[in-house]
């Protein structure tokens, strides 16, 4: 294959830059080649992995709930920063190396929201035999003023992909059953054990801190030593682990 060639100012360079690991900078008006390559092993502790396993799938939820377009993370610089540091306090999932950077999965106090407003208590259960999602909200502090916003998330599996796919839409008075003086939504929706809900109370631009309910387990099997040792084998071993990955 050619090499290719780059020009600066008269000067021709020749070769790969980025496969040589070679960066070009100016100083005092002059093309400064430095190389950067770097053959110091990258470090795979079991601390390291955990975190880098933690990190990987907090940024896969935060890609997956993005879709949806309806973000309210108000508590820090940014609404990214804000989800992150929610979300790294979920359970660790272990997942092999080639489903990295997209499986996701659905689990208990995953972040939808954080803002000023109060955290409105949410839990499933049930309202005359009918599944429901229920809240400790009183039906009498409803204000003209205020929206709900009711985010569903549903596990797939798309071939050995598990994914946690979400959608926003917003609630109106009339969706609400008013359950011993609280507001509460009633169907058997939420009787689905592979999806999620929490609803958000927003008043112009502030909004409760919500995380998911649920009752989807799938997520609990990718937890366990077993699925901590199969992933760490994919990436060649963990250096300190307390016990083997199997070959």
């Amino acid at each position: 294959m050619a090499k290719k060639k780059t020009t600066t100012k008269g000067l021709i360079l020749t070769g790969r830059f980025a496969k040589a690991g070679i960066t070009l900078y100016m100083r005092n008006g002059q093309v400064v080649a430095r190389v950067s390559n770097s053959y110091e092993k990258r470090s795979n502790t079991l601390g390291q992995f955990v975190q880098r396993q933690k990190m990987r799938h907090s940024v896969a939820l935060w890609k997956m709930l993005s879709y949806t377009k309806k973000i309210m993370f108000t508590q820090r610089r940014t609404a990214y920063q804000n989800f992150i540091a929610l979300a790294n306090r979920l359970p660790v999932v272990y997942v092999i190396k080639d489903l990295m950077t997209q499986a996701s999965f659905l689990m208990p106090d995953i972040p939808v929201s954080d803002g000023t407003l109060p955290t409105v208590r949410q839990h499933l259960g049930e309202v005359d035999g009918v599944a429901a999602l229920l809240t400790d909200f009183k039906a009498s502090e409803w204000r003209y003023d205020e929206k709900w916003w009711l985010y569903t998330a549903v596990q797939t599996m798309e071939g050995p992909l598990p994914r946690v796919r979400f959608s926003v839409r917003e609630i109106s008075m009339g969706d609400f059953t008013n359950v011993d003086g609280c507001l509460a939504l009633v169907g058997e929706e939420y009787a689905d054990e592979m999806k999620g809900w929490a609803l958000v109370h927003i008043i112009y631009d502030r909004c409760s801190p919500q995380t998911i309910v649920t009752r989807c387990t799938l997520y609990q099997q990718y937890t366990t030593e077993e699925a901590l040792q199969e992933a760490g084998q994919s990436y060649k071993g963990i250096t300190d682990t307390p016990f083997p990955i199997p070959r």
